[in-house]
């Protein structure tokens, strides 16, 4: 077994570091690439299970709602029982829901797999920054950042192509059976190799973990009726505006809660620091657009530029692909430059690239295509490695579990933002695609606006 002692003041030596970094790679590309491989075979799921395509979409929705209604609270569990466990018990939930996928018979068994597996993922997406800190020294904490968002981006790369290849010659369970051998190696990498960590010696705050999965939980389903159309259109309006109030309550009386608290759940100790405020703030700006994007762009390539399937994936692998690349070269440059500065011109390249994506002449050519969305991502992966190191280096380091479920609960709230106002401006504009390309450059530039007031900005003393 590797040796990882809990002890060590500053980081693992190598190569401890990147046995332990090894596994949570493994386990954040596993649940990354199943984030979009159910998307590809959503179609033949709902065949083989007799369900509507309208039920069926709830086996992407329970996903990523179960991810995002348990961020905050298993990221202070990991403060309580130290990160490696959450993280490990995330994985080995991840991989017997991934089994519940394979056996399930029907919609709502296989939608409850997938629910569970969210909770998985989250326990896995919670606690990973957490670790990258452990595992890293503060002076690479850049490159480990950096080295995180590239992973990331090679699952958003190989999760469309990944259940492409399969379907092509299997069924669609085996999209969840390929997570068995993959999850199994995480594990006995992260069982060996993953840090401990101090406990905090408190006890988790079950009212607020409660209040958080209501809050979130009743504004991303308000969000979701209100994208909704047909006869019941006004009733539904009606719905899914009362359904967001709620939740809004919820969250009032959650923060209410957490302000006089040492540790609280919702972090609100760490964002009365203005500088991770701020980095909070571009970081859901960020993924805001980056999700805007992402859904309008199928659509613009498809319906607008009369491109195939198989020309579309191609074409939006660029962004991701360039993500990869720019990512690591800035966790770098985060190392010796300040974040504000960085984050600004990564923000302003990502605004750029979506404006000239918006417009496009219906006639251009795939090298014109191909460019733009490489400049988006070049933009994208400037910004994160830096926005996410200062995320998780300038919290107290008995709070990196805080600042690692805030970094993960604030791409979570920004692209579940983007996709639902893609989905509003798709039902009330006529060119809804460019509509949501135009607002994406808009935000983008916002939050590159709000980076600039970091600089001269230094983060607390811990």
């Amino acid at each position: 077994m590797i040796s990882t002692n809990p002890q060590v003041p500053d980081g693992l030596p190598v190569p401890a570091r990147y046995w332990a970094m090894t596994g949570i790679w493994l386990a954040l590309l596993m649940a990354v690439v199943d984030g979009s491989i159910a998307n590809v075979a959503l179609p033949s799921i709902a065949r083989d299970l007799h369900a509507a395509p309208a039920s069926a979409i709830w086996i992407v929705n329970a996903y990523q709602l179960a991810i995002v209604v348990s961020l905050l609270p298993l990221a202070a569990l990991g403060e309580i029982v130290t990160f490696r466990r959450v993280f490990q018990a995330g994985l080995v939930l991840f991989v017997l829901a991934s089994i519940g996928c394979v056996a399930a018979r029907s919609l709502p068994e296989l939608t409850l797999a997938r629910a569970i597996q969210g909770f998985g993922a989250a326990g896995v997406m919670s606690v990973n920054g957490a670790l990258t800190r452990h595992i890293f020294p503060a002076a690479r904490l850049g490159r480990g950042v950096g080295l995180n968002a590239m992973v990331v981006s090679i699952g958003a790369v190989i999760g469309p192509s990944l259940a492409s290849a399969i379907l092509a010659k299997a069924s669609w369970p085996w999209l969840f059976a390929v997570n068995l051998p993959t999850g199994l190696a995480a594990f006995l990498v992260c069982y060996a190799a993953l840090p401990a960590s101090p406990k905090s010696g408190t006890r988790l705050d079950r009212t607020a973990a409660f209040l958080n999965v209501v809050a979130y939980g009743l504004i991303i389903i308000g969000l979701d009726i209100l994208t909704r159309g047909g006869k019941e259109k006004a009733a539904l309006l009606l719905l899914g505006a009362l359904s967001i109030i709620a939740g809004l309550a919820a969250g009032a009386v959650l923060v209410r809660r957490s302000l006089p608290q040492a540790r609280p759940l919702i972090p609100v100790d760490l964002l009365r620091n203005r500088l991770l405020a701020l980095s909070v703030c571009t970081s859901v700006a960020s993924f805001t657009a980056q999700m805007l994007a992402f859904v309008a762009l199928p659509f613009f390539f498809q319906v607008r530029m009369h491109r195939s399937q198989v020309a579309t994936g191609l074409l939006m692998t660029a962004w991701p692909l360039a993500v990869g690349v720019a990512a690591p070269a800035a966790g770098r440059l985060a190392e010796r430059y300040p974040a504000g500065l960085l984050g600004s011109i990564g923000l302003l390249l990502l605004a750029g690239g979506l404006l000239l994506l918006a417009a496009l002449p219906l006639d251009a050519g795939t090298p014109a295509i191909l460019w733009r969305m490489a400049l988006c991502g070049l933009g994208f992966g400037f910004f994160q490695a830096p926005n996410n190191q200062i995320m998780l280096g300038a919290a107290p380091r008995n709070r990196a579990g805080a600042a690692g479920g805030m970094l993960a609960t604030a791409r979570l709230t920004g692209q579940t933002a983007g996709a639902s106002l893609a989905a509003i401006l798709f039902v009330s504009m006529a060119n809804g695609p460019a509509g949501s390309l135009w607002l994406a450059a808009a935000v983008a530039a916002i939050g590159a606006a709000v980076s600039l007031f970091r600089l001269g900005r230094k983060p607390p003393a811990h």
